[in-house]
């Protein structure tokens, strides 16, 4: 049989599952309402995004997104310093937009999520008490009352996608809620420190960097059972761990 397109598996797990067939990207999600938040969100964001093909739960479809993604985690990025500071470009424009009409999490909310796995992480054995203190002592920084904005939730460097210095899409929005504006900008430059400066240069707002870092020690807590439990590795070089290391 001739003409027919490969089936890639982009991941895999347990609460969903994304697939790649020639330009289309297939979204397999047990929750509808993820589904229907990035489909939503999508719609709302003024900046450029995939095209939804069609959505019949639990599948959503969407065409690929020209260029190639801005980083990866635990890989160097090839993307010249305009790229990034056209994302953070891009991320200002996100977060003047009006506010989904979803609320997010509040400070009190992420805070006790944070000591859960805090608290995890050290009677688990999984890393060092003391690498566990001291960014638990640096993600205090990050909860502090903030003024909601609207953000993306889930914005990790292989998210945004570029052509040169022109961002060409912006994919999975399924975290999408009304948030702190420094995660977003976090969670874009994390394991990739050295870019932070050319996305606050794109972003063009005042940024307070303590946050910022305060939200990457944050990140990489919460995320690490995540992970674990779900067969991906935050001990990969650049990943989840040597950014908590990096705060020691």
């Amino acid at each position: 049989m001739t003409g027919v397109d490969d089936v890639e598996i982009i991941v895999a797990h347990g609460e969903r599952a994304t697939l790649r067939v020639g330009g289309v990207f297939l979204k397999v999600d047990a929750d509808r309402a993820r589904s229907d938040v990035e489909v939503t969100a999508m719609a709302l964001a003024p900046i450029p995004t995939p095209q939804v093909l069609w959505h019949q739960a639990p599948v959503l479809a969407l065409a690929a997104v020209p260029g190639t993604a801005l980083g990866r985690l635990g890989q160097p990025s090839s993307a010249p310093p305009e790229a990034w500071a056209a994302a953070g470009a891009a991320v200002r424009r996100l977060h003047e937009a009006p506010l989904p009409p979803w609320p997010g999490p509040e400070p009190a909310e992420v805070e006790a999520g944070l000591d859960r796995q805090c608290h995890w992480l050290r009677s688990s054995g999984v890393l060092p008490a003391d690498l566990v203190e001291r960014n638990r002592q640096v993600a205090g920084a990050a909860l502090r009352e903030w003024t909601p904005v609207f953000t993306h939730g889930d914005l990790q460097a292989g998210h945004v996608f570029v052509r040169g210095e022109e961002v060409t899409g912006v994919i999975d929005w399924s975290e999408a809620a009304r948030g702190d504006a420094l995660f977003d900008l976090a969670v874009l430059t994390l394991g990739h420190e050295e870019h932070l400066g050319d996305v606050v240069a794109g972003y063009g707002r005042p940024v307070d960097v303590d946050v910022v870092r305060g939200w990457w020690s944050l990140r990489s807590l919460s995320a690490i059972r995540w992970l674990v439990e779900h067969g991906f590795d935050p001990f990969a070089p650049g990943c989840e761990v040597d950014v908590l290391r990096a705060r020691m």
